[in-house]
């Protein structure tokens, strides 16, 4: 892998780096008007949408935990809630997202986060040799092998998909 220059590397890939995990950066020019970062992504980088997973950080009452599903798909809100063994499950508040993550919506990575949150993977990762989350910033994928995700992110899987 070796040294990255700075002008690419994000907390995500320096973490990555560190944990000896192997990974690829994909780019791609953000357009500011685009609505669904993931589904941009997925278009502009020519990926089946299913391989793309979105970060999405959920309030289950208690603290604030992530959740990583396909962008092709909703989160389960009951799912995650019982997935963190809680009853109940909202999105969080963008400004919370934001500073408990370290990152912007749209780049929010769930790799070396500002402060660890319980991460949940929706469960259809598992069915690939590689996914692709957000590198850190709008217009950036890492692609990784989901279990490499886990293992960095100390993260379980559930099914949190639905549609």
């Amino acid at each position: 892998m070796g040294r990255r220059a700075a002008s690419t590397g994000t907390p995500a890939t320096v973490l990555l780096t560190r944990l000896g995990i192997p990974y690829r950066v994909l780019s791609y020019v953000h357009d500011p008007s685009a609505e669904h970062y993931g589904m941009e992504a997925a278009e502009k980088l020519q990926v089946d949408p299913a391989r793309i997973f979105k970060t999405l950080m959920v309030d289950t009452g208690t603290r604030l935990a992530v959740a990583v599903v396909p962008v092709s798909s909703s989160l389960n809100l009951k799912a995650m809630g019982a997935a963190c063994g809680s009853k109940r499950a909202a999105m969080a508040e963008r400004a919370a997202a934001e500073r408990r993550t370290g990152y912007v919506v749209g780049g929010i990575s769930p790799l070396a986060q500002r402060h660890h949150s319980p991460l949940v993977l929706d469960e259809s990762a598992l069915a690939f040799e590689a996914i692709l989350v957000s590198g850190g910033r709008r217009g950036m994928e890492i692609e990784l092998a989901p279990g490499d995700l886990l293992r960095a992110t100390d993260g379980t899987t559930a099914s949190l998909a639905s549609g």
